[in-house]
């Protein structure tokens, strides 16, 4: 079993709210490896961070998302520093290789600053969030590239058009006129 497309993209940048839509489209379950960490720990994402520390979370993560790959058949959608674990790459990308979809959602920083609202569950922006968010989107592209079999950009967009480029995305489909 294998997911129908699995997102990948920094914080912000929409991978919830399209993976749901996108999911709902296509008749498919949606899960977030977020949301798995959060329900297997007890402790939200950021209580994590500050008890446990980000190298304890990714290491966490590693596990839900290989966990996720082998178990799901829906859409699939990474936390946005999953990227970072090389053993999350070379699992995406391999995934990429078997024909499987892995959709980068790209965003600026003015457009993922105005979605994050700074939220105090986003723990890497707590401090200075958008000099992080910058630097965060700066670090983080080559990884989304290297594993992204395509790219859709979402910000400054229509959620609808982010949604049908998403779809189109799958192979065998095409964006409706």
């Amino acid at each position: 079993m294998t997911p129908l497309l699995v997102l990948v993209g920094p914080p912000a940048s929409g991978k919830t709210t399209v993976g749901t839509a996108v999911a709902r489209a296509l008749g498919a379950a949606f899960r977030d490896t977020d949301e798995d960490i959060v329900l297997q720990s007890g402790s939200s994402i950021a209580d994590i961070f500050v008890t446990e520390g980000e190298d304890h979370f990714r290491g966490l993560e590693v596990k839900s998302v290989e966990r996720a790959m082998s178990e799901h058949d829906g859409v699939l959608a990474l936390g946005g520093g999953a990227v970072t674990k090389e053993a999350t790459r070379e699992l995406l990308v391999g995934y990429g290789r078997s024909g499987g979809t892995v959709v980068w959602l790209d965003v600026d920083v003015a457009s993922a600053a105005k979605r994050a609202g700074f939220s105090r569950d986003r723990p890497l922006l707590a401090v200075n969030p958008r000099a992080m968010l910058r630097t965060m989107l700066e670090q983080r592209a080559p990884l989304y590239a290297e594993v992204a079999t395509v790219k859709v950009s979402t910000g400054g967009q229509a959620f609808e058009d982010v949604v049908a480029d998403v779809l189109a995305a799958l192979p065998g489909r095409t964006v409706a006129p």
